[in-house]
């Protein structure tokens, strides 16, 4: 079959790295079914019922060798994913296909794995945000005190440094870490409820013992690494689940459009940019362009997620009692797609904050073009210092900067407010004293210092609680 015919899904052909779409590959969902089955049987005859040692260990021995050609046929005529690879799992395991599955429903096998992936996933992403956190400290650090103009409303405000600017970037990541931690720490299976969440069917096998049926979601729990399961349920774990994991990573892909936002604006204003490869092509008219092309995906694979965190909360709302099935095709999809772009959006930021181009000299430039208005205030309280009325000094200072204003605007000269302060006798001050107050690092408050502190008390301690690694070649762009 020629590849190329049909259509491809961009998310795996060029967005997301391997180990995400191992996770939610069929070999890993399948796989994950005959643990969970083996569990099952594990646990059955730990309570006593008559499975034997031998059963068990011909559902070990075929664990991971999943014939799927026979499930295939067998789903074909049967119409049913799960009794299909019930069949399969049996024809490799004569002795044990009559216990396979005993007193459980498809949601045993489906929803446990659908956590259980997600759970990984979740774990995935946490290893690459932590990863981005290092990267962007040491940033942050290495530009803790280089001053820089700082915006409001994309109008120049007071100056800040360009680390301080990243301890943003940063801040909003720490914020979604600690979405994903509480996920974590928190994590659940279904368990084995059966097919109204009452567990009917094992009241049955076990002959009406209450305490063996709860013992066995614990039993269960536990050889899946679980130490808890869902207390009430249907036949489903709530689908409010799924909204709360996407909400998460629809933070995750806020905080990494905000960048990518930020990054295109000071490629524009050609202070800071992307990585930009020697034999990369900006435009294919425009030869001479360097197009912020990263930043710009991440800014289009998270609107991507952001919107797709409605689809599981819409399921969520609409859920009939103890089930229905219109979440299943929709929750293939939307889940495992987001995860899918969230990995190629935490790829991409990886790449770009760990290649980010500096030019100190714009930077600076920039600055001193707008510092003259901002150390106005400043002027004006030396020169009350000195006996002055704020009120006259205010107003004279309105009418220079008008003035100063006009003159770059208007006429496209130079910003020449200082020496106009420096001539009006109400300030009592001289041009020598004025460059004092326009040093940049005297401008910039505690922007050093916070990004020190940030850095020591709140990104360090996570990156060391949470260091998970990521493999190099996880990370592709």
């Amino acid at each position: 079959m020629n590849p190329n015919e049909y259509y491809r899904n961009p998310l795996t052909d060029r967005y997301a790295g391997k180990e995400m779409q191992r996770l939610f590959s069929n070999e890993k969902k399948f796989r994950t079914f005959r643990r969970l089955w083996i569990a099952l049987a594990q646990s059955e005859k730990e309570l006593g019922l008559p499975i034997t040692q031998e059963q068990i260990d011909e559902l070990i021995e075929n664990r991971d060798d999943i014939n799927f050609d026979v499930a295939a046929d067998r789903e074909k005529l049967v119409r049913h994913d799960v009794m299909a690879h019930v069949y399969a799992y049996g024809q490799q395991c004569p002795k044990a296909a009559g216990i396979i599955h005993l007193g459980a429903t498809s949601c045993y096998v489906g929803d446990n794995t659908d956590l259980i992936v997600m759970h990984e996933a979740l774990r995935l992403v946490r290893a690459k945000l932590i990863k981005l956190l290092g990267i962007l400290a040491k940033f942050a650090d290495r530009y803790k005190s280089m001053p820089t103009l700082a915006f409001t409303h994309f109008q120049p405000a007071q100056p800040t440094t360009v680390g301080k600017r990243a301890t943003l970037w940063m801040q909003d990541l720490l914020l979604d870490l600690e979405e994903i931690n509480h996920a974590l720490d928190n994590a659940r299976l279904l368990g084995c409820k059966g097919t109204t969440g009452t567990q009917a069917s094992f009241m049955e096998l076990f002959e009406g013992d209450t305490d063996k049926v709860k013992k066995l979601d614990a039993l269960i729990a536990e050889k899946m690494g679980y130490s808890d399961v869902y207390p009430v349920s249907g036949q489903t774990y709530s689908r409010k689940i799924d909204s709360q994991y996407l909400n998460i990573l629809s933070g995750v892909a806020q905080s990494a459009a905000k960048f990518s936002n930020d990054i295109r604006l000071l490629q524009h204003l050609k202070e800071i940019e992307e990585p930009f490869e020697k034999n990369q092509i900006g435009s294919s008219a425009m030869a001479y362009k360097r197009n912020p092309m990263r930043s710009e995906r991440i800014a289009s694979l998270s609107r991507y997620v952001m919107a797709n965190a409605m689809n599981p909360a819409m399921t969520a709302s609409t859920q009939w009692f103890e089930r229905t099935l219109d979440d299943s095709a929709n929750k293939r999809i939307t889940v495992a797609q987001s995860f899918l772009a969230i990995d190629g959006i935490l790829n991409l930021y990886i790449n770009v904050a760990d290649g980010l181009v500096v030019y100190p000299k714009v930077i600076e430039q920039r600055l001193m073009s707008e510092l003259p208005f901002m150390a106005t205030e400043n002027i004006m309280m030396d020169a009350v210092k000195k006996g002055g009325d704020r009120q006259q000094l205010h107003e004279r200072v309105r009418i220079h900067s008008m003035e100063a204003g006009k003159r770059v605007k208007s006429e496209g000269l130079s910003n020449d407010l200082l020496d106009r302060i420096a001539a009006d006798e109400i300030f009592m001050t001289t041009r020598e004293e004025l460059s004092g107050i326009l040093r940049p690092e005297n401008n910039v408050g505690r922007a050093p210092q916070q990004t020190e502190e940030f850095l020591r008390d709140y990104v360090f301690p996570a990156i060391e609680k949470y260091g998970e690694t990521v493999e190099a070649d996880e990370i592709t762009v």
